[in-house]
């Protein structure tokens, strides 16, 4: 029962991800003859040039990638990854459905198009950032820019190389003018994807090089109630034996932590680095 609740806590919100996802592409992209990404892409190529159904295309072009993916993700990576997939490709046809049936208008834009894609960047940035964040992908590129990610590159900018290309070879369909609307809208999702995968919290890492790292350790954990480490550290000129403070502070304790360290020791050098998720007491659990 713990495994399938555990299993549950990262289905559901890929299942959002991908819905998210889904009405994004139905409501504003394809209204408005804008352009997507990535296998994806490919589909609403397809879907522009020869009216075959988004859902269908989608699963059927990612299908030779669940093969690449089953090897180098491993089948756990791929069960939620299929997962991601179905689920859009299920959700597309919903979506489908309800616009067939008049239950859903997408929406269609006359002349700000400017807005069209930065709603459009959004909601899909929203979406797969949510599905990345969770374990999942939707396909296609995602299964490559996640296998890439594991060698340190940023999935948002190696969905937005790949972008880059599909959407240039989408000239040939679309307008100049519709390409470079989606430029915006890929620039707008690929910076979603990675705040969300990032995490939504930022917190900011202390380093302090001081002769007074115990004295500065006792007023943190007294003023702050924060944890410190402290770690012996050697000046490479000068030799001297000193101390490096290193602490994890909330965004808005930034200004008393660099009071503390001032006050105790004014000749103290400071690193300040900006963190974008934290895990562990005093901050939060996953």
């Amino acid at each position: 029962m713990t495994r399938l609740i555990k299993q549950l806590r990262l289905i559901i919100p890929i299942l959002i991800g991908t819905a998210i996802y889904a009405f994004g592409l139905q409501y504003f992209v394809i209204p408005n003859l804008l352009m997507e990404g990535g296998v994806t892409g490919i589909a609403v190529l397809l879907n522009y040039a020869a009216g075959w159904p988004l859902s269908v295309t989608t699963l059927v072009l990612n299908i030779p990638l669940f093969l690449l993916g089953w090897r180098a993700l491993g089948k756990s990576q791929m069960l939620y990854t299929i997962i991601g997939t179905v689920s859009l490709s299920l959700f597309l046809a919903l979506m489908e459905n309800l616009i067939h049936h008049g239950w859903l208008v997408p929406f269609k834009s006359t002349n700000d198009y400017m807005l069209v894609a930065l709603y459009a960047g959004v909601t899909l940035g929203s979406g797969l950032g949510i599905v990345f964040r969770y374990g999942g992908t939707t396909g296609g590129i995602d299964i490559i820019a996640r296998i890439l990610s594991r060698r340190g590159y940023s999935m948002g900018q190696i969905i937005l190389t790949f972008d880059a290309v599909i959407i240039g070879v989408s000239m040939i369909y679309i307008s100049l003018e519709k390409v470079l609307y989606t430029l915006v809208v890929v620039f707008v999702a690929s910076k979603l994807i990675d705040f969300i995968q990032d995490g939504v919290y930022t917190a900011r890492a202390f380093q302090v090089i001081t002769d007074h790292g115990q004295e500065i350790a006792l007023s943190i954990t007294k003023e702050l109630e924060r944890g410190v480490t402290l770690m012996p550290a050697k000046g490479a000129f000068s030799g001297q034996q000193k101390e490096v403070v290193f602490c994890v502070v909330g965004r808005a304790e930034t200004r008393r932590l660099k009071t503390i360290v001032r006050n105790i020791d004014p000749r103290a050098f400071i690193v300040i680095n900006e963190v974008h998720d934290v895990l562990g007491e005093g901050f939060k659990e996953e």
